[in-house]
């Protein structure tokens, strides 16, 4: 496992390793360079990988697995943690297991590990591009799209379910309906945006938390360079011997939290796996915490500054 710890996780027999590789990226990557930087990872230890539907690299990651049981990279799927997540064009009750269906399709797996509401709100169109326009934006039907979710893990289609963008305020609903609660809640996390009072609101009520964009998703149209051109994360890099992004990797897994990192760079891959073997001092922690924060991911950059997304995003 190449040293990678594991995370237990509520009604789910299999534990998640910490830190996966992100499948994400802007402009999207082709089949050969995502297939190749995916297996690259698999040889440098990453055994937990995360996609979506929304994201295109379903199958990709579906061909680099069965080609690294071809090479005997892993003897077994099983070896891996898989993480797909349903698409708001889908959050409806009776589409939800069909969704999942269609995942496992372009993966080319009998399961996945874990299946995530991607964000909070309904789209009652397919879309090709965004933003988009209001009228096929609606108020998410929590008690139906979550016995979906909890249909899918029944039927044996993914061992985990869980959410990804919800705030405390959405949670406490789906904990109000839910017989399988929420595994994980899968939110924009890292040094410049904190997450305190929603990481202290999941631990009380169980729900582990995977942060996502922790270096604040540089080179991509959403993120920008905020964490690894930070001041204070370059000079305590600096002493510490390490890169900014493997400052910013630790803290966030200092923080009790798991991670996706998307880098298809060989070198920056194995870096990002090298921050289990040394922690940050008291004083460090202390800068870090200090640090001004900013969100960088909103709904309304990507479907537009409507109001129940705006409603949506204050509440994140």
């Amino acid at each position: 496992m190449a040293g990678i710890p594991q995370v237990s996780l509520s009604s789910c027999e299999k534990p998640m390793p910490v830190i996966g590789l992100g499948t994400s990226s802007y402009p999207p990557a082709d089949i050969e360079t995502a297939k190749t930087a995916i297996l690259e990872a698999i040889k440098a230890g990453y055994r937990h990988f995360d996609t979506a539907f929304a994201y295109g690299s379903e199958k990709h990651l579906g061909e680099a697995i069965a080609e690294a049981l071809r090479l005997g990279l892993i003897k077994s799927r099983d070896e891996l943690f898989i993480t797909t997540k349903l698409w708001c064009s889908f959050a409806q009750r009776d589409q939800i297991v069909p969704a999942c269906k269609m995942s496992l399709e372009n993966l080319k797996l009998d399961y996945v590990d874990l299946y995530l509401i991607h964000w909070p709100v309904r789209l009652s169109e397919m879309i090709q591009k965004t933003p988009v326009v209001k009228e096929i934006i609606h108020p998410l039907d929590v008690k139906g799209v979550w016995e979906g979710m909890e249909e899918c893990k029944n039927l044996g289609l993914t061992k985990a379910i869980g959410v990804s963008n919800f705030s405390c305020k959405m949670l406490e609903e789906v904990l109000s309906v839910a017989k399988i609660p929420p595994a994980i809640n899968q939110v924009e996390m890292n040094p410049v945006w904190q997450q305190k009072h929603l990481r202290e609101f999941c631990k009380t009520k169980g729900i582990h938390i995977t942060a996502y964009s922790p270096l604040g998703a540089n080179n991509t149209k959403w993120g920008d360079n905020r964490i690894i051109e930070n001041d204070v994360l370059a000079d305590i890099a600096k002493a510490r011997e390490k890169t900014t992004a493997q400052v910013a990797l630790r803290w966030v897994y200092e923080q009790g939290v798991s991670l996706v990192t998307k880098s298809y760079n060989k070198e920056r891959m194995k870096e990002n796996l090298q921050i289990f073997d040394w922690s940050l001092t008291g004083e460090e922690l202390d800068k870090i915490t200090k640090l001004p924060q900013r969100k960088g991911v909103t709904l309304a950059s990507i479907l537009g500054p409507h109001d129940l997304v705006l409603q949506l995003d204050a509440e994140l």
